[in-house]
């Protein structure tokens, strides 16, 4: 108890961060506000006043199993003290061999094929990469481009940049720097309502008339997550197969905020009944504790990149195949393997859907949604993060809207008690909101 008050008590120089730390997607001129976080338990953050707070981000999705679980700290510091890292070029070990065996089983039969990176954004530059190669492997050096989807999100970095929303997105500002890509509309249908074939006309379209040119595919399966949250129908994702194999183009699915549970099944495309040529998978993979991302791929993929003019995959990270990363891994990977979670996030869908649903009455909410462990208030405008923040930590929870979406992705050990809490203050929350009209102003997902 002594060393939780004291470890409770830790000075954080607030003054400091805000002069000198860069926080994600903030300006340095008017940088939002930060809380300081001495230790994390459960569900719960505990900042450096003492004050505790229910986290409904599970850490921007990642930490499933909540914080300081005991098998993955164990299985880290086992590891540490072992082999901490070691380069992966010419070298392997155990923990690699075993998490890519883990992904091999546990992933669709098609995917055979494992590389291991550092995050989420670079699994998809890892994919679109080999989708290149694959092509000029199999002498169709002209299929060059990525068709993807308008209000998509699947990372910073310059080609990730690229297949994100292209007029939404926060990436207008980099003009000719960024590869111009293929945009089809966003999916309309939703979810829960009867499919609309109407809406695959454009993107049939586009792949009729460009299909030399694709090189692949690509999406976030069910639910696009950064880009509004929005969870549309498996009838459009299962089209899309189709239409990939009809003009000879690869599907690349980007799981990294879908995989391992978090729509309901294990990964979102299960819920379509599809196989990817390509996957990513990222924050999950690890339970959140340590940085991991995988890009997957099948034995026809892997071939045609091998084949190709340079004879090895053009792609080699400092930290690929870390051991203490792939630890974390499958220490996480077994806690899904026991599959608590499925019971875990039927009943947080179910308790979600019940206790939000009455949200949608108020004057600001022009929608709820519930799918999995995702719960989504939108909003009939922007919102002021940092104002939202303190509100949200007032109330003893971590809550952060982005855009105009008050949302929660909590961790899949929350007890129920802990997210009625969460649901109770994004309600009050939300009834509270003022909002002017017109007002268009951009808040950043982060």
């Amino acid at each position: 108890m002594n060393t939780q008050k004291q470890i409770s008590n830790q000075f954080i120089d607030l003054d400091f961060d805000a002069k000198h730390l860069w926080h994600p997607y903030t300006s340095m001129n008017n940088a939002l506000p930060t809380y300081g976080v001495v230790s994390a338990e459960g569900v719960e953050l505990t900042l450096n006043s003492g004050a505790k707070l229910i986290d409904g981000t599970s850490s921007w999705w990642a930490c499933v199993h909540g914080y300081s679980h005991p098998k993955i700290v164990t299985a880290m510091q086992q590891q540490t003290a072992q082999l901490s890292h070691v380069m992966f070029g010419g070298i392997t070990h155990r923990p690699a061999v075993e998490l890519a065996r883990m992904l091999v089983d546990m992933t669709s039969e098609r995917l055979t094929k494992v590389f291991l990176a550092d995050s989420g954004s670079i699994a998809v530059e890892v994919a679109m990469k080999m989708a290149l190669q694959y092509w000029q492997g199999r002498d169709k050096p002209n299929k060059q481009k990525i068709l993807t989807v308008k209000s998509g999100y699947h990372g910073d970095t310059f080609a990730a940049m690229s297949v994100c929303d292209p007029e939404g997105g926060m990436h207008t500002m980099f003009g000719e720097l960024v590869t111009e890509q293929l945009f089809a509309p966003e999916p309309k249908t939703r979810f829960v309502e009867n499919f609309d074939a109407e809406e695959l006309l454009t993107i049939s379209s586009m792949f009729e008339d460009n299909h030399q040119h694709i090189a692949a595919v690509l999406i976030e399966p069910i639910m696009q997550g950064a880009g509004g949250m929005r969870f549309y129908h498996p009838e459009y994702l299962s089209a899309l197969r189709k239409l990939c194999d009809k003009y000879d183009v690869l599907l690349i699915l980007d799981e990294i905020a879908t995989g391992f549970g978090r729509t309901g099944k294990l990964f979102g495309y299960e819920h379509a009944n599809v196989e990817a040529d390509i996957l990513c998978l990222g924050k999950a993979l690890t339970g959140g504790y340590i940085s991991l991302a995988a890009t997957m791929c099948s034995d026809e993929v892997a071939k045609g990149v091998s084949d190709s003019p340079a004879g090895v995959f053009m792609h080699g990270p400092t930290f690929m195949g870390n051991p203490l990363a792939c630890t974390a891994a499958i220490a996480s990977l077994e806690l899904i393997n026991e599959q608590h979670w499925q019971t875990q996030v039927a009943n947080i869908e179910s308790q979600m859907k019940v206790e939000l649903a009455d949200a949608v009455n108020y004057t600001n909410v022009v929608d709820v949604r519930v799918l999995g462990a995702v719960g989504v208030l939108e909003m009939s405008s922007t919102l002021n993060t940092a104002e939202l923040q303190q509100q949200f930590v007032d109330l003893g929870v971590w809550i952060r809207p982005f855009s105009n979406l008050i949302y929660i992705m909590p961790p899949y050990t929350i007890s129920s008690e802990q997210l009625t809490r969460l649901t109770r203050a994004m309600k009050t929350v939300a009834s509270q909101i003022s909002l002017p009209e017109n007002d268009t102003s951009f808040i950043s997902h982060g």
